[in-house]
């Protein structure tokens, strides 16, 4: 009023009804700095804890505030605990996936669903080594919980060895208490991918379209004992006779055999880095990409010139320009 108007400080404030002190009023409370950064500084590390616990966690430290200023720069520098929706999710490893080096360096798993003849419906739990593409086992019934996928992992590790880090979807079986206690314990990173977006585990994806495809879609199961039977034969025929284009056409068996025979060997793994080439290779067929030379004349083998009669330079085609250019100078001599 007095800037925009132009009055004067007691016109002001006797239209305003207010003291003329209160308009000269300096705050002589000192600088909450200090408090307010201890407290940005414990909200960080305790992410859950209120203003209540935040004064107990500073007192403990040394600084005692009152109550209320506490509550104040709390709710000052919005400190405030967010609700939280939905059912809880783990998060596992947040560094992107890398690729699977070697056997047992990436296991990834997945559930696949199906009826019987009855209509009753069951699961299958299967469990793929990424690199050697080979199903390591797979476990069917109507109910699969957490406890019973953590026997299940047990029996696999036992079997073909810990893998380093494991790949799966936010499943509840997989997020439950005793899947994370299991991880812990085995000491196994866990990789989960993004909600909604099941091609971050493709390698499994196609795992299961081929057992829907050729073994799921082709058979109607009776019970859980032929599902199991059928679903398990699958499983061996696709480690041991399937052939894979990844893998040069070879079966997970022979890839890992040879896989195995080359690191003893000390060999380069640089075979394994060129499956599709070797298989074009093998029926007869040029890579995509390779170069086509031209083969050398018996005069280039030999290391002297390659000069041709009726070209000019070692040029194919250059005698016919030459003849055609000569028709051309004579027709317009004429």
């Amino acid at each position: 009023m007095i800037a925009h108007h132009g009055l004067s400080e007691r016109r002001a404030t006797g239209l305003l009804e207010i003291d003329r002190s209160a308009m000269r009023y300096v705050s002589k409370r000192p600088s909450d700095g200090p408090e307010r950064a201890l407290l940005k500084e414990l909200a960080a590390e305790r992410r859950r804890f209120g203003y209540r616990r935040l004064r107990e966690m500073a007192r403990r430290r040394g600084v005692v505030m009152n109550l209320k200023k506490v509550y104040r720069l709390y709710k000052e520098e919005r400190l405030t605990v967010r609700r939280r929706g939905g059912r809880k999710r783990a998060i596992g490893t947040r560094a992107p996936l890398a690729k699977a080096a070697g056997p047992n360096a990436i296991w990834v798993l997945d559930f696949v669903s199906d009826t019987l003849e009855s209509g009753r419906r069951f699961r299958v739990f299967n469990v793929e080594d990424q690199f050697t593409r080979r199903g390591l086992g797979v476990e069917i019934d109507t109910s699969l919980p957490g406890r019973r996928i953590v026997r299940v992992l047990d029996r696999l590790v036992a079997a073909w060895g810990k893998p380093a880090m494991i790949v799966s979807d936010n499943g509840t079986e997989l997020t439950c208490n005793a899947m994370l206690k299991w991880t812990t314990e085995q000491s196994i990173a866990w990789h989960y991918i993004a909600q909604g977006k099941p091609m971050q585990n493709g390698y499994m994806e196609s795992f299961n379209g081929k057992l829907r495809d050729e073994c799921l879609n082709e058979h109607v199961f009776s019970s859980l004992a032929e599902a199991r039977r059928v679903i398990e034969a699958w499983r061996v025929d696709y480690n041991e006779v399937w052939p894979h284009s990844s893998l040069a056409y070879r079966t997970p068996e022979e890839f890992a055999a040879a896989w195995s025979a080359s690191q003893e060997a000390g060999t380069s793994d640089a075979p394994f880095a060129s499956a599709c080439h070797r298989a074009r290779d093998r029926q007869g067929q040029a890579p995509r990409g390779a170069r086509k030379c031209a083969s050398l004349t018996v005069p280039a083998r030999d290391g002297e010139p390659d000069v041709r009669p009726g070209r000019k330079n070692g040029s194919a085609g250059a005698e016919q320009k030459n003849d055609v250019a000569e028709e051309k100078e004579n027709r317009f001599n004429l």
